[in-house]
């Protein structure tokens, strides 16, 4: 059975058109058939990866190919999720490295080709946008072959097979002039490059479960490889932790297996499947799931520390439960513990007073996508300003830090390395990368990038490309500056007036428009000086007896500044808050009397 099954996993950057690919591979292996309508990107399955364009969460699929079976898995390229990508490689005997023709190996790639190398596994490179205009794909390759040098590689990784193709267009092929054919190369490739998995069908049934979510019917699902044996439903099976320990024992009520885009229930999995597999409570990702004779657990990769945490509360402000429909702590607690459950690399701690959650994930991106979730699905959230897990070392205190890369255009870079450095980052490296861009290289505290991505945005007129990457635990490097504005807060609740924020126009940017619902405690706008100013959104004009021209001339207002989710979590400071519903972003201090703010502020001077 295993001689006619490969496992693959596909690595790529964000945006190098692997989750493209992999709807060719459907295409041409029959898969679908030819009057079968399918979206585009159909591996990017949940909401946000259409809206976004990226993926976010790992998923196996799988397509059959003149009588061979390949199990392939879509991963995520973006850094915040690289914890998935990690567990993953364990379950898959090969890699294709897609890289784009024109942006070559990015952090990411570096990062997850790293620990693919370390494995042992054998990459094949794809040379994916080979039309480009802009593409220079003997350069990337050079490129590529330095990153494998500079990973430790192997003689045989070294001696690894290139395509290239474009994914849109379906062909690959290993001239670098083509540009038409089909996908026939790359299958044909995978067949005879990537080994069988070759484990052994007879000894006892063990599984490492990667993957976990969870199903209304079928509860817990675990998904991973079989390594060893055979399992069939109903089967005794038990969870071993890394050190042997029994977390619990049960029957394999269901078992799963991917059959294109959809989960196929099986009689029977053999070693090298990919399957999931239902009927344990406790069990979770990292344990190994066996037969009851076995005792020994498989090794597994450990799961990355959070980095980055906010504060989840209750919504208190005066709107509160007016625009969501779950909006107590329970209801909010009891979401948190399913996604903790869920995604290993989330962890949650209540607080003393019940009223708030903190939150501890891998990045801004990962928590951002959490409370996009959640806000859609009914929940009002209170979200604090992230701040960084620090921790200790020989008595020194250590704090994160990012590898970040930097593309930008020539003009720019030197108020991006000047505004970097304010933020205590350190220049790794700085080469131009072509077409009037720089390639910027820096290491920096996660501490100092909160916040940056929309101010580089603004720096780069929108040009610039940003990529980050945990790199380590480093020593502390004391205050970095924050936010240089201070902003206007509302002084009443009520309605916003046209005329109020005419005259309040030149005190700095407005967030808000007129009819909008504000309330005492609010953010309106940025104030243009460093301190926070309160105004009245509401004041109306007075009226009186005599009329003069140009008196009433309508107000013409600029259009007000609308932030993210994202931009708004990283524009607030320490005693601001973002209150999310699933009609509104609002920014707000977080105590909301000016007076009580007042009293904060002293204790804080003091």
């Amino acid at each position: 059975m295993s001689a006619d099954l490969r496992n693959i996993a596909i690595i790529a950057h964000v945006d190098h058109g692997k989750t493209t690919l992999v709807d060719q591979l459907f295409r041409q292996s029959g898969t679908f058939r030819d009057n079968q309508r399918v979206e585009e990107r159909a591996m990017d399955s949940n909401d946000l990866e259409k809206e976004r364009g990226i993926t976010i969460l790992a998923k196996p699929t799988s397509i059959v190919w003149e009588g061979l079976r390949i199990n392939i898995v879509d991963t995520p390229g973006h850094a915040d999720f690289g914890a998935e990508v990690e567990r993953i490689l364990s379950m898959v005997d090969g890699v294709i490295l897609l890289v784009d023709s024109a942006e070559g190996a990015m952090p990411q790639t570096k990062f997850v080709t790293g620990k693919a190398l370390a494995l042992g596994l054998k990459p094949i490179v794809v040379v994916n946008k080979i039309d480009r205009p802009d593409g220079r794909a003997d350069e990337v390759l050079d490129e590529i072959f330095d990153l494998f040098v500079s990973l430790d590689a192997n003689d045989e990784q070294l001696d690894f097979p290139t395509l290239y193709a474009s994914g849109r267009n379906g062909y690959a092929s290993e001239d670098i002039e083509a540009r038409s054919g089909d996908l026939t190369p790359m299958f044909n490739l995978i067949r005879d490059h990537v080994p069988s998995p070759g484990l052994d069908e007879d000894a006892p049934f063990s599984f490492l479960a990667t993957l976990l979510d969870r199903d209304n019917f079928m509860g817990r699902v675990l998904t991973g490889r079989v390594q060893s044996g055979t399992i069939k439903v109903n089967d005794p099976i038990r969870a071993l932790d890394a050190d042997g320990k029994v977390i619990e024992t049960g029957r394999a009520s269901k078992l799963l297996s991917f059959r294109g885009l959809d989960r196929v229930p099986v009689e029977e999995a053999r070693a090298g499947d990919i399957i999931a597999l239902a009927g344990l409570e406790k069990a979770t990702v990292s344990n190994t799931i066996a037969d009851p004779a076995v005792t020994d657990p498989i090794a597994a990769q450990p799961i990355d520390p959070p980095t980055l945490a906010m504060r989840f509360s209750v919504n208190d402000s005066p709107y509160a439960g007016r625009e969501g429909d779950k909006v107590t702590s329970r209801l909010i607690r009891d979401r948190l513990m399913r996604e903790a459950e869920v995604n290993v690399a989330i962890r949650v701690t209540e607080s003393a007073d019940k009223d708030s959650f903190e939150v501890a994930g891998r990045g801004e991106l990962q928590l951002g996508v959490l409370i996009e979730t959640m806000r859609r699905e009914g929940y009002e959230l209170g979200i604090s300003r992230p701040r960084v897990i620090f921790g200790e070392e020989d008595g020194q205190r250590t704090e994160p830090y990012e590898t970040v890369v930097i593309d930008v255009d020539d003009e720019y870079s030197g108020t991006v390395v000047e505004k970097m450095q304010r933020r205590k980052a350190d220049l790794t490296e700085m080469r131009p990368s072509g077409v009037g861009k720089t390639r910027i290289a820096f290491s920096a505290p996660s501490r100092g990038l909160i916040g940056y991505h929309g101010e580089f945005l603004s720096d780069t007129r929108g040009t610039g490309i940003m990529n980050r990457l945990f790199e380590k635990y480093g020593p502390y490097k004391g205050p970095i500056e924050g936010r240089q504005n201070g902003v206007l807060i509302s002084n009443a609740t009520g309605e916003a007036v046209g005329y109020a924020l005419n005259s309040l126009e030149e005190r700095g940017i407005l967030f808000v428009s007129p009819q909008e619902k504000l309330y005492e405690g609010m953010i309106i706008g940025e104030n243009a000086k460093p301190d926070d100013l309160e105004v009245n959104p509401m004041k109306s004009k007075q009226l009186t007896n005599f009329r003069s021209t140009g008196k009433d001339d309508a107000i013409r207002l600029t259009p007000p500044t609308k932030m993210t989710l994202e931009q708004a979590i990283a524009y607030i400071d320490d005693d601001e808050m973002v209150e999310v519903t699933p009609q509104n972003i609002r920014l707000r201090k977080a105590l909301l009397d000016p007076h009580e703010r007042k009293k904060a502020k002293r204790k804080v001077d003091a």
